[in-house]
């Protein structure tokens, strides 16, 4: 266990039951996949109510209900009015690579004709007291979180019902847009020595999950993520608008000697799979080219490995990823950043022309 935790059991101080949902007079039940349709339609009402700078497709909702990890039976709940419409839907989930931190993170949706019945705080309630029961049920001696996530202008009355619940902001993200087109251009970048800059495949799928893995080992609140997570979620991916940075002669010997390389990346140089040190991954989100008022593509996940920073890797990476966006017409490249970053990553995107066009946080109650 933990240095100076008390176990996650006693930490999470889990409900035997949970909290019962009588507001509004809702018919509730779990989900199920066959519910991406209604789901895709509150979802979409709210966004438009409160004014979020995207939309999920059917597809997006549809794949996001049959993710492999989720129990849709114990950790979801949708609320239905008398004529059977869907106006009220929760979600609690933990993702199965967790490792530093276990964490839950809920999610609840209320259609705005629904709003103000109590129905909001019923809902987080028992979204919390379920987080609560994943997390005891972890069995995993590790500081634990509750997350949600709004955004930063979001209704008052959203923001004031996650302070209730518990929950205060932690972290901060900005969304950025840089304009496309001959009167803002890409810069050149080479790359020194064995590094190559080549387009995603197949066949480098995985080297580029270890890579992500490694990458993202020292910022704030991100955990492994497993091949299923990594796979997981593609509805809108674009796979040639992403690019990979490989070094086609690692020092094999160095990495192998350096402790803080990771298991998985050591068996990987071991076994002699290709080391995939940089990813830009990127998705066509078209369902909101009206909403924004332009074309863009998004950088989904953009990484550089932690022994090949300082090589201008990820400035190869997103003017690759731009070049790919502008050569099938897009406006724009877009990209969400946490503005405290341990690489720099806000100073890159503002030398690039990236600015800040929304912003969005992450609330949790830490355990």
């Amino acid at each position: 266990m933990t240095a100076d935790l008390a176990p996650i059991a006693e930490r999470a101080a889990a409900p035997d039951t949970l909290p019962p949902l009588t507001a509004g007079g809702l018919t509730w039940r779990p989900a199920t996949v066959d519910d991406a349709p209604a789901l895709t339609a509150l979802l979409g009402a709210v966004g438009e109510a409160d004014r979020e700078p995207y939309r999920e497709s059917l597809d997006e909702v549809r794949d996001g209900l049959a993710a492999p990890w989720k129990r849709l039976e114990t950790d979801s709940i949708l609320g239905f009015d008398p004529d059977g419409r869907l106006v009220a839907s929760g979600f609690a989930e933990t993702r199965p690579g967790d490792a530093r931190t276990v964490r839950a993170f809920v999610f609840g949706n209320v259609h705005p004709e629904r709003r103000g019945e109590g129905i909001g705080a019923q809902l987080q309630a028992w979204l919390v007291a379920r987080a609560r029961q994943l997390l005891a049920a972890s069995g995993k001696e590790l500081p634990a979180r509750i997350a949600t996530f709004a955004e930063d202008d979001a209704p008052e009355s959203k923001l004031r019902l996650h302070e209730a619940g518990g929950f205060e902001p932690r972290r901060w993200f900005a969304d950025l847009k840089r304009p496309l087109g001959a009167e803002h251009p890409i810069p050149e970048v080479e790359l020194a020595g064995s590094l190559r800059l080549v387009p995603w495949s197949t066949e480098l799928d995985e080297p580029t999950r270890l890579a992500h893995n490694d990458a993202f080992r020292d910022h704030w609140g991100s955990e492994p993520t497993t091949p299923e997570q990594w796979t997981s979620g593609r509805t809108e991916f674009a796979p040639g608008w992403s690019w990979l940075v490989v070094d086609d002669a690692p020092d094999t010997a160095a990495l192998l000697a350096d402790p803080s390389t990771d298991d998985d990346t050591r068996a990987a140089l071991e076994a002699g799979a290709p080391l995939v040190v940089g990813y830009q991954l990127a998705s066509r989100y078209e369902g909101d080219f009206a909403l924004r008022g332009y074309r863009f593509g998004y950088t989904d996940l953009l990484g550089v490995r932690r022994a090949y920073r300082g090589r201008r890797v990820a400035l190869a990476l997103l003017s690759a990823g731009m070049r790919s966006f502008a050569a099938d017409g897009m406006e724009a490249a877009v990209l969400d950043v946490d503005t405290a970053s341990p690489t720099g990553a806000d100073g890159l995107y503002a030398s690039l022309g990236y600015a800040k066009v929304s912003g969005s946080h992450m609330a949790s109650i830490e355990l």
